[in-house]
């Protein structure tokens, strides 16, 4: 469709926008080969787009930016890539692995000399950016039309306020499950005993993690405060912020024989980054910066200068018949010394936990 009276195309496309996660630092620990995967990863990418009647309408730096005709074909073209280049992912060295965060939107763009602009590739944009490393995140107007039509699940990430957009997004992650048909997973809900159980135990990890932050803070902020000049009054709005210390939760793992318990250990996670948010004297960092260290054994000294965290919560859930046992610890990542930690277990059974 064109509008008459600026001579500017106007049409409905999905939109696909990826991105590599720590490409500067791949770049500045081999140029060279860095390049070379890079680009043996985009031709896989335009071919994987090609193939599904995409068109590849720009590739800046590490990122790309496509465009499809239907919405079921931008799904399959994002999945089969995050397919294919994990393949290839597993056989590289850890430290020289690319991953690509991708999401995927519908919506009415602006085409101009074969260029796409507009709010429906800004929200593609926006929702690769909150996207985990080697993930997809799809808007829910994209949910909305490939419901029932592509092989592959979604969980519900609920509406988000993302930048320079006015209106929050729905945001589906999707998920490499194959569901028979594309669904909304939240995951096997908790029993209420589950959920009890885990109520307890994190509300004595958020305050114990809370409190030993709190009564070491002084000591913690010194060397923060030594490197910025001046001193703010105590009527500045910027002291409502919270500016202390950086903590970031990791995945807890599963110890678990069963895999599927894996909703139970990412839930605790997640809500003890929730519970931590709430105070105002240190800053925790979001789910999306720490989700990408799931299943992987790092030192907490090298996570704390990617992200930069001065302290890392860890641990583990064990889940054995009517028993959980939840470990937690509290690292420092300046040296990677222990200073808090504790075993809780508790008998699923609300009549036993209180």
């Amino acid at each position: 469709m064109t509008d008459s009276d600026t001579n500017v195309n106007r049409k409905l496309a999905a939109i696909l926008s990826a991105d590599a996660v720590g490409y500067a630092r791949l770049m500045g620990d081999d140029e060279r080969t860095t390049l070379a995967t890079l680009t043996e990863y985009r031709q896989i990418m335009r071919e994987h787009i090609t193939a599904r009647h995409g068109r590849v309408v720009d590739a800046p730096g590490d990122a790309l930016l496509a465009e499809f005709p239907s919405a079921v074909q931008a799904v399959e073209a994002g999945r089969a890539i995050q397919d294919a280049l994990a393949t290839l992912n597993n056989q590289l060295p850890e430290n020289r692995r690319m991953l690509m965060r991708i999401g995927i939107n519908l919506g009415d763009v602006i085409e101009q000399d074969g260029a796409l602009y507009g709010d429906g590739v800004n929200i593609a944009a926006r929702l690769e950016a909150i996207c985990e490393a080697g993930g997809i995140c799809i808007s829910g107007t994209i949910f909305d039309q490939v419901d029932g039509k592509v092989s592959v699940g979604a969980k519900y990430f609920g509406e988000q306020k993302v930048k320079n957009i006015a209106k929050p997004v729905r945001v589906y992650r999707i998920s490499s499950q194959p569901c028979g048909r594309l669904r909304a997973i939240r995951g096997r809900r908790q029993s209420p005993r589950e959920m009890v159980a885990a109520i307890g135990i994190l509300a004595v990890i958020v305050a114990g993690t809370y409190f030993w932050l709190s009564g070491h803070l002084p000591k913690t902020t010194e060397r923060r405060a030594a490197a910025e000049s001046g001193s703010h009054s105590r009527e500045d709005p910027l002291l409502r912020i919270p500016t202390g210390p950086a903590i970031a939760v990791l995945p807890f793992d599963n110890m678990s024989n069963d895999a599927s318990q894996d909703y139970f250990s990412d839930g605790i996670t997640e809500e003890i980054i929730a519970g931590l948010s709430r105070f105002q004297n240190f800053r925790t960092l979001a789910r999306n910066s720490t989700f990408q260290y799931k299943g992987k054994s790092k030192d907490v000294r090298v996570i704390g200068r990617e992200i930069g965290a001065d302290y890392v919560v860890e641990g583990s859930v064990r889940k054995a018949g009517d028993i959980v046992r939840v470990t937690a610890q509290l690292l420092e990542t300046r040296d990677g010394t222990h200073v808090w930690a504790e075993t809780f277990e508790r008998e699923l059974n609300p009549a036993n936990l209180f």
